[in-house]
């Protein structure tokens, strides 16, 4: 409608100078006036089929416009900003739009987003996918952050598709989620909120989905995300394009297998470069003490106030701690926790920062490729930036790792006298804030945890950690307790004296056997399997081998039949006792080899010597048969024969313990009756009780009425037939309608009476 209304627009306008001319020089030459023509719009299906045919070779495209990409996706990058692709967009966007299986491999910052993002947008595109078709491609990163990053990318270049996209991941309203799934065309989701979506919503469904996108690959396909990752594949359709990127990309064999990737194109646009990380950033680390480091970060953030700095660190705890006391030692700049200047590893992948000028790795990282993505939040798309690692004494190993991989970094050295040291002040603020000094040691405990749970054990090592520098670094005056290094020290120290009790009992001992009796025979092998055992854990811990007086010997020209025997050298021999033969096997059970139940209740038979008598036929001859090994047919009918008296002997037992309860019962009711009648019945003595030194009623109280008397006497008649009755029931009810005076008189008279 715009267009045709421009048309007519410009014809009317034509006209009207037309006559004005004509008019002035009052010729009659005609003015011939000239209209624009619609043109015919090229179908869909034409301009799809076009965009095909025009892709080139990646060194010849310098622009977004060179790619066969088509007008909705141009008018977006444009919109944007997007001018010129970067190396991985000119390698991986022509074989992504050929249908190509991709493993996409750049330095941080490269501009991999749109490398998959673009092909996406097309893949759908061209195969003229509308909101009825569902689900056509599937994004998938491992953190929420990067998830919402790229959505936000998506949704600015692709404004002009019709297709629609949906974030899925944790943290948000699942049924809002659940209710336009199959709505959406593109979704970006983290593995975990995917997978249930995939176990949970009826309404999910990528039967026909088109492509597969693993963002950040090498973290979403390891140990952490295996057996999600491994059921959201079985889910997908086999017939897909799939596309991996990272800067850390995964080459295993294992996990590509785990992808039905076919034929794959591996694209490493910066392998062959001088150096792993970007030209533009400047890499240097220091070596300081556990205690120095809150000092040197503190100094280091007076000393750039102007600058956007990053800092990581191993945990959240330590995170939430020191922004907390650092807000309140007021550095003299913004701070914010988790994403800018103090983050875990969780922000160390794919997020786009501004312009951050520092990365500061408080702690070690774990392997190179957590450094790799620590330093890539600054030096994007080629600005420049620069880093500071802070390393202990026994992490300088991490250096010559780094150089392997061809990582530029360089030795700075810290002026102390430039050092401000915070220490007092936090001191202070723990002591007022019970919370903050809470948060202070859950930071300590979690720091200590990090490095134990660190993989390579020659450049951490928790054991070797100063924890009371480091408490008073943190404020803390008292360093807190470490559970699981205490019980881990514990242990090693039990295992410890076990061994050197062992020892000493070997040396004045001796182990030997020629007898032919089962149980001397196993008491033999048992030692021999734990000094052999003994012998070769001490090897390993201590690199030297466990001087022990005995020694296996497996001569050809032994008398007795037994392979191994045990033999000590120019000493008298002696046996064990069975105490240390349960010694023996106590130490056995710690050397780490498991004891099968069987095992274990064997071992019971034979320290108790209670061995279980056969009743049946059956089973009396089978133990007298001297046949080797066991027959497993007549052993099944010995056992359902035995069974059976087995089934007899509990009833025994069932109907017994029923006596038992019965009889029980019924003294228990016995002793009750007997101390009811102790009480209310007859005496057990037959002598009265002297009454005379209590004083006269009649005296203190007064003579009664005839009255009163009359009264009385009725409850007392009354209170004998009850007695007569029911022996002791409802005498509270009657006496308690009696006064101080009348019960006094009842008690006197039941008295006379006896």
């Amino acid at each position: 409608m715009c267009f045709v209304t421009e048309v007519s627009f410009c014809e009317s306008k034509c006209q009207k100078t037309a006559k004005r001319i004509k008019k002035k020089n009052k010729s009659n030459s005609k003015i011939k006036t000239f209209t624009k023509k619609n043109k015919k719009k090229d179908s869909e299906t034409v301009i799809i089929e076009k965009l095909q045919a025009k892709y080139i070779d990646p060194s010849q495209i310098t622009k977004f416009g060179d790619f066969p990409l088509s007008s909705k996706t141009l008018k977006g990058l444009r919109e944007c900003g997007y001018h010129k692709p970067t190396e991985i967009q000119k390698e991986t966007i022509g074989l992504a739009l050929q249908g190509k299986d991709i493993l996409g491999a750049a330095q941080t910052g490269s501009g991999k987003t749109l490398a998959f993002l673009i092909p996406v947008l097309e893949k759908l595109y061209c195969n003229q996918w509308t909101r009825l078709d569902g689900v056509g491609a599937l994004v998938i990163t491992p953190t929420r952050e990067l998830a919402y990053q790229i959505f936000e990318t998506l949704r600015r270049i692709g404004e002009h598709h019709d297709f629609s996209a949906g974030l899925i991941i944790g943290g948000k309203d699942l049924k809002f989620e659940r209710n336009r799934m199959d709505q959406c065309n593109i979704i970006i989701c983290t593995p975990g909120r995917l997978l249930q979506h995939m176990d949970e919503n009826p309404l999910f469904d990528c039967v026909n989905m088109k492509i597969l996108v693993l963002d950040e690959a090498d973290r979403c396909l390891d140990m952490g995300f295996e057996q999600t990752m491994n059921a959201i594949i079985a889910n997908l359709p086999p017939k897909r394009q799939t596309l991996l990127f990272s800067a850390t990309q995964t080459k295993s064999v294992k996990d590509l297998a785990r992808l039905s990737l076919k034929d794959p194109s591996y694209i490493s646009v910066h392998e062959n470069s001088e150096f792993g990380t970007p030209k533009e950033l400047s890499q240097s680390y220091v070596i300081c003490e556990l205690q120095d480091k809150l000092s040197i970060l503190w100094s280091f953030i007076k000393n750039h106030s102007n600058k956007k700095i990053v800092v990581f660190f191993s945990s959240c705890k330590q995170v939430k701690y020191i922004y907390e006391i650092f807000c309140k030692l007021r550095p003299g700049l913004s701070l914010l926790p988790l994403y800018v200047l103090f983050a875990t590893d969780l922000a160390a992948r794919g997020l786009d920062f501004p312009e951050v000028h520092w990365v500061v790795q408080a702690d070690c990282p774990e392997d190179v490729a957590t450094y790799i993505h620590r330093v890539g939040r600054t030096a994007r798309y080629h600005r420049g930036g620069e880093s500071l690692l802070m390393l202990l004494p026994r992490e300088i190993k991490m250096v010559d790792k780094l150089t392997e991989k061809k990582i530029p970094v360089q030795k700075i050295e810290i002026n102390p006298i430039k050092l401000n040291n915070p220490v007092r002040k936090m001191e202070a603020f723990l002591a007022k804030d019970p919370t903050l000094k809470d948060t202070a040691q859950r930071a300590f405990v979690s720091y200590a945890k990090a490095v134990f749970l660190m993989k390579d054990k020659e450049i951490f090592d928790a054991q070797s950690l100063d924890t009371n520098s480091f408490a008073k670094s943190l404020g803390l005056a008292i360093p807190p307790r470490i559970r699981f290094l205490q019980r881990l020290n514990a242990r090693k120290e039990n295992s410890k004296n076990q061994k050197n009790s062992f020892n000493n009992k070997a040396n004045n001992k001796t182990y030997f056997t020629t007898e032919s009796d089962e149980d001397d025979k196993i008491k033999n092998k048992s030692a021999i399997h734990f000094n052999k055992t003994d012998s070769e854990n001490s090897a390993s811990d201590d690199d030297k081998p466990t001087n022990t007086p005995f020694h296996v010997s497996d001569d050809e020209d032994s008398d007795d039949d037994n392979i191994l025997k045990v033999k000590r050298r120019d000493h008298d021999i002696e046996l064990p006792t069975d105490r240390e033969m349960a010694d023996l096997d106590m130490g056995r059970n710690k050397n780490k080899k498991p004891i099968t139940k069987a095992a274990a209740a064997k071992k019971i038979l034979k320290k108790e010597n209670c061995t279980k008598e056969k009743k049946s036929e059956l089973a009396m001859q089978y133990e007298e048969e001297d046949e080797g090994g066991i027959d497993i047919e007549k052993a099944k009918l010995v056992l359902k024969e035995e069974d059976k008296f087995d089934k007899q002997l509990f009833k025994q037992k069932v109907k017994a313990k029923h006596k038992e309860e019965k009889r029980k019962l019924k003294e228990k009711k016995k002793k009750e009756e007997e101390e009811a009648k102790d009480e209310f019945g007859e005496s057990e003595s037959e002598e009265e009780p002297d009454l005379s030194w209590l004083p006269d009623p009649d005296k203190i109280y007064g003579e009664k009425t005839e009255e009163e008397k009359r009264k009385l006497r009725r409850n007392i008649d009354n209170l004998e037939e009850v007695l007569k009755k029911k022996k002791k029931h409802k005498i509270e009810q009657i006496s308690s309608s009696l006064n101080v005076n009348e019960a006094e008189e009842l008690a006197m008279m039941l008295l006379k009476n006896k």
